[in-house]
């Protein structure tokens, strides 16, 4: 009896809100023995588990709900009562679509800013560890040139070996002049003091030496936590930008049906359910074949200004981009504008061939990266294997090729180029990898065979 109640109940609610089963669902169901009963049975089961989850009713229905098909628009049509609810259903899958979109949208964001500054982070502390080591052994290279100035003292005072040289030193033909004797006695005082003042320099340098070294242990031990932290930053990003994407893929295959759907429910004019339907179809298609015309002429674009770009080298390597180098790697000015400032030191080379042409992989691998990523703005990092990787970065907006997992070849086109991120103009940003750690590109892809 209670059983019977809830049934009821929950029937009730279902067609006061508009989510009972619709017509295509109903007959689904009845296809496979499943009664509006039981559907609205399993329906409260699923809120249940929801729940289980932490996800509670403050989460649009819409998330779990089916798409309304052009069959439930014409069945809806037939009453006031079913049309009121199809379209509440309508607008609330809309709005969950718009919200679901700007929620991952906003949470990609926050991933992407989170690993740029992680990887900046891991990038100082990479300079951090080679600076200390590098001054750890210039105090080295000091204690060892003091040591041997000191060494060449002791042997010039003590050259006969076990003799008493010093005294030799003193008195060998000063008997018969007491001014040469007094003279050879300041060279001995000078040498001695000049001996100590070398020996102090050395022992100095050395513990110097030691304590940048033990600096530089720790720096490097700093430097690697901040590598697990970037590359665990990166993973997430990555999973964020998927989400963000399929929430957008989503909206794009059903929002313009819904809003067609929505658009034929709401309408009182003689115009059939079935106008509005070819109307929606034929605007999809009229989309796709814009997108399909649009890739089209990107690649032949991209094809007839290379400037270099996808020009082989050695061992299957090729440069990455046409065009001039408008930036080379290491020390640089600052620049800022509204997307903030460059880095004092430049990463990578940039190549400049104009917005939109195209990049390519500069060697065959697996796509580890592609989505938004701070300052770099659009992003792509491919893994070559050998712990060797390549980054792509200020690729324009909509102009991956390419996408996370997937095989790349060599001088395959992965993106176009842009001015996202903190760009000061259409270029590629390229960088090489050594086991995570940047490394000069333009001597690496020159040891290729490559100028860039």
């Amino acid at each position: 009896m209670n059983d019977r109640i809830t049934l009821d109940a929950a029937e009730a609610a279902s067609a006061e809100c508009g989510c009972a089963p619709s017509a295509t669902e109903s007959r689904a169901l009845a296809k496979k023995g499943i009664s509006r009963r039981g559907a609205l049975g399993l329906g409260v089961l699923s809120v249940v588990s929801l729940s289980a989850f932490g996800i509670t009713s403050g989460v649009s229905a819409a998330y779990a709900a089916s798409y309304p098909d052009w069959d439930d628009v014409v069945a809806a049509k037939k009453n006031q009562a079913a049309k009121a609810a199809e379209v509440s259903r309508i607008e609330g899958l809309i709005q969950s679509l718009t919200q679901k979109v700007a929620d991952t949208q906003a949470a990609a964001k926050v991933a992407s800013d989170e690993f740029f500054e992680a990887q900046q982070n891991y990038f100082a502390a990479i300079a951090e560890a080679e600076t200390l080591q590098q001054q750890a052994d210039a105090q080295a290279a000091v204690a060892d040139e003091s040591a041997r100035k000191a060494g060449q003292v002791a042997a010039q005072l003590y050259r006969n070996g076990g003799d008493d040289t010093s005294l030799e030193l003193f008195f060998a033909g000063s008997a018969d002049n007491a001014d040469e004797l007094l003279a050879r006695l300041g060279t001995m005082d000078k040498l001695l003091e000049y001996n100590q003042s070398v020996y102090d320099d050395a022992v100095a340098a050395r513990n110097s030496a030691q304590s940048l070294s033990d600096q530089a242990v720790v720096a490097r031990d700093e430097r690697d936590r901040l590598q697990q932290i970037a590359e665990q930053k990166m993973v997430a990003a990555q999973q964020a930008a998927d989400a963000a994407q399929a929430a957008l893929d989503e909206q794009s295959e059903n929002l313009e049906t819904m809003q067609a759907q929505l658009a034929a429910l709401k309408d009182t004019t003689s115009k059939t359910v079935a106008e509005y339907q070819k109307g929606a179809t034929e605007r999809r298609k009229r989309r796709e074949a814009a997108a399909a015309k649009a890739a089209e002429e990107a690649a032949a674009n991209a094809g007839g200004n290379s400037g270099g770009g996808g020009t082989p080298g050695n061992g299957g390597w090729v440069r990455p981009h046409g065009g001039y180098r408008s930036s080379g790697y290491g020390p640089r000015s600052q620049q800022c504008n509204s997307n903030g400032c460059s880095s004092s030191w430049h990463y990578g080379v940039d190549l400049a061939n104009g917005c939109g042409a195209a990049i390519y992989a500069a060697h065959s691998g697996t796509v580890d990266a592609a989505f938004y990523n701070g300052g770099y703005g659009n992003y792509v990092r491919i893994q070559h294997g050998g712990g060797v990787a390549t980054g792509y970065a200020h690729i324009k907006q909509g102009g991956f090729a390419v996408r996370s997992g997937q095989w790349v070849n060599a001088g395959q086109v992965i993106a176009y180029a842009g001015n996202t991120g903190g760009s000061f103009g259409c270029h590629l940003h390229f960088e090489v990898y050594i086991n995570g750690a940047y490394t000069n590109p333009i001597d690496f892809m020159a040891g290729k065979g490559i100028s860039v």
